[in-house]
């Protein structure tokens, strides 16, 4: 905090800068997020951001919280390990399409059904940016990639995530652009304030290598939820339009309060494990064992 003891935008921002291609979208999510937790005033250090691979999963790099850098697909249950340790810290999980709906789908599914009061934020590209542009699970069909010239199979259907969440079972889903980073931040707050699994898949423009889903495609196709009456209490409503095709909906699609995972853990009914003592005596016989 400064000498009045009030939060800035700028203690967010670490001393590293963003290495992201110039017009990346993740430039927008990052000051999304950074802003967001500012209009909450969470302490830099009571959040942790957590990261898989790729372009998007360098973004704990670049917040001045805590942070952690995991491996391919595996950034969800390091996430829920760091939740359930300690319930008091923020904690908002930061990747791609490639690293969230690829290797790491299983873990994407079974936390939307666990309910952990995490927040997941995922860079939505359409492509394999890191490793030069091969297409990723969300590469819509035709599209030209390094590993699909003749364009994205036909047999592969794209994954819908949004409809993915709602299936598995998400008490909170939404969907954002990084060419409207206000619209985008509000977002991340309704989702960390959100008591519940809070996912948000955000379309981002990889400007190197995905020539498809560009800035211009989206601001072409995207539409407003909210400015079209969508109610996100009702779910099969929501469901609609996650699967429309002719147009793409951002904001609140779901929203339900339901109970999280951690209320039905009998070692977090005292608080947080950090804070627990272990009960244990130096002549304890279990002691005794590692002496």
């Amino acid at each position: 905090m400064n000498k009045e003891g009030a939060i800035s935008l700028k203690m967010y921002r670490s001393h590293i800068k963003p290495t992201w291609c110039p017009g990346c979208g993740d430039y927008g999510v990052l000051s999304a997020l950074q802003r967001a937790a500012l209009e909450l005033n969470i302490p830099p250090h009571q959040m942790v951001v957590v990261s898989g691979i790729g372009c998007s999963s360098q973004l704990p790099h670049f917040m001045n919280t805590y942070g952690f850098h995991s491996i391919h697909g595996r950034a969800l249950p390091v996430a829920m390990g760091i939740r359930l340790a300690n319930p008091e810290l923020n904690v908002v999980i930061t990747g791609g399409d490639g690293d969230g709906y690829g290797i790491g789908a299983g873990h994407f599914v079974h936390a939307c059904r666990r309910n952990v009061n995490l927040t997941y934020i995922v860079m939505d590209n359409s492509i394999y940016g890191l490793t030069t542009g091969q297409a990723s699970p969300t590469t819509r069909e035709g599209t030209i990639t390094k590993s699909t010239p003749r364009g994205y199979e036909l047999h592969e259907s794209p994954l819908n995530p949004i409809a993915v969440s709602l299936a598995a079972g998400a008490t909170f889903v939404a969907r954002g652009f990084s060419g409207d980073s206000k619209h985008l931040a509000n977002l991340i707050v309704e989702g960390i304030k959100h008591r519940g699994f809070a996912f948000i898949d955000v379309f981002s423009p990889c400007v190197t290598f995905q020539k498809d889903a560009t800035y211009d495609f989206y601001r072409e196709h995207i539409f407003y939820l909210d400015k079209e009456g969508h109610d996100p209490s009702n779910f099969f409503s929501a469901m609609e339009q996650a699967v429309r095709t002719d147009k793409l909906g951002i904001g609140i699609f779901y929203k339900a309060e339901k109970p999280i995972y951690e209320d039905f853990e009998p070692a977090l009914n005292k608080g947080p494990l950090p804070y627990h003592k272990l009960g244990l005596k130096n002549d304890d016989p279990i002691l005794k064992q590692f002496y």
